[in-house]
């Protein structure tokens, strides 16, 4: 059985074909990265115009590398959210239009939980239960799973994910877009203790993240020292905020830790590709001898190999697919 993942959730375009044992036959992702640097971040508009144009030699490259045809597929899977809604709507409704016409199935996916489930793409031995910390642009969140499929979110962001900080603390310093791998490039070296910043913390004790206020803290202390890219301690500043966000992530999954006693870690999303993320969640799971797993850099990003294999584990259990030309995009996370 072969399956054709569509992922056009923000700013990638994005298809994947993979058969129904997980083996991925091809999987291309188009960057809008040049197309929104000059405006600091995602242009939603400009984002789902890109779409239109691309997905369909997108979805065209990943069939021809798959080496098959598109009357070959059995199963057509895609993102429907959440994300920017006229980005989903491009995959939905592209989607939709090759199930109709072949008259297949059609399954659609949760964006963060394809994210939980890249993860699964290398290593299908996961013990559970799981705590997976999700890092990306747009969000930040901690899912608890029981087992597969089973996706309970226990903490989730209240204002800025940890990637939107710091791509606007880039932004501010006029660093480029996207700035989160630029920060993580440029702060290898710097000293990371050279300027402190305080942790946030939920007053109701919750799992949930903040991170308005070290972005706050960031802008001040940027003021204060007028710091610029010409400054002699710029690269320190760097790697002392990008510090103080990574402790903040590993601080709220040590809660979680010792709430629900998991038996793995799992980290992904985009910022998940972050060096020194990957290396401080490593020496965490470590530290607390529980084993963790991260996709490979190419599978943290938005890509559709994780929309697909999402899509198999669902036929895999058992669930019936079906073609509805009803379905619709959603841009927030539901807790159903």
């Amino acid at each position: 059985m072969y399956i054709l993942g569509i992922e056009t959730s923000c700013d990638e375009t994005s298809a994947s074909v993979m058969t129904d044992e997980f083996e991925i036959l091809s999987n291309v992702v188009l960057s809008q990265d040049e197309i929104h640097a000059p405006y600091g971040g995602v242009v939603p508009e400009l984002a789902s115009r890109q779409h239109i144009t691309s997905i369909g030699y997108v979805v065209d490259e990943s069939l021809r590398r798959a080496q098959l045809k598109l009357g070959e597929i059995d199963v057509y899977a895609v993102t429907q959210g959440p994300g920017l809604i006229g980005s989903l709507l491009v995959g939905l409704s592209f989607a939709k239009g090759l199930a109709y016409c072949f008259e297949k199935p059609l399954i659609p996916v949760d964006h963060l939980e394809a994210h939980v489930q890249s993860a699964f793409l290398e290593n299908r031995s996961i013990s559970f239960p799981a705590l997976a910390l999700l890092v990306s642009g747009g969000h930040t969140c901690i899912f608890l799973l029981k087992e597969r499929l089973n996706f309970q979110l226990i903490g989730r962001t209240r204002d800025d994910a940890a990637g939107e900080a710091l791509d606007k603390i880039a932004k501010f310093l006029d660093l480029g877009y996207p700035g989160g791998p630029i920060i993580d490039k440029l702060s290898k070296e710097g000293n990371p203790k050279k300027y402190a910043f305080a942790l946030p913390h939920m007053t109701d004790k919750s799992l949930d993240f903040s991170f308005s206020g070290l972005k706050t803290a960031a802008l001040r202390k940027i003021k204060e020292n007028k710091i610029t890219k010409n400054h002699a301690d710029f690269l320190d500043f760097l790697a002392s905020f990008e510090k103080a966000v990574i402790r903040a992530l590993i601080s709220n999954m040590d809660q979680a830790v010792k709430k629900f006693e998991p038996k793995s870690l799992i980290l992904c999303g985009g910022v998940a590709k972050n060096k020194k993320l990957r290396k401080d969640f490593g020496q965490f799971s470590k530290k607390l001898l529980l084993s963790s797993f991260m996709p490979s850099p190419e599978f943290c990003t938005d890509n559709a190999a994780m929309v697909a294999a999402l899509a198999v584990e669902k036929l895999k259990s058992g669930e019936k697919p079906f073609l509805s030309l009803d379905l619709n995009a959603y841009p927030r996370f539901t807790l159903s």
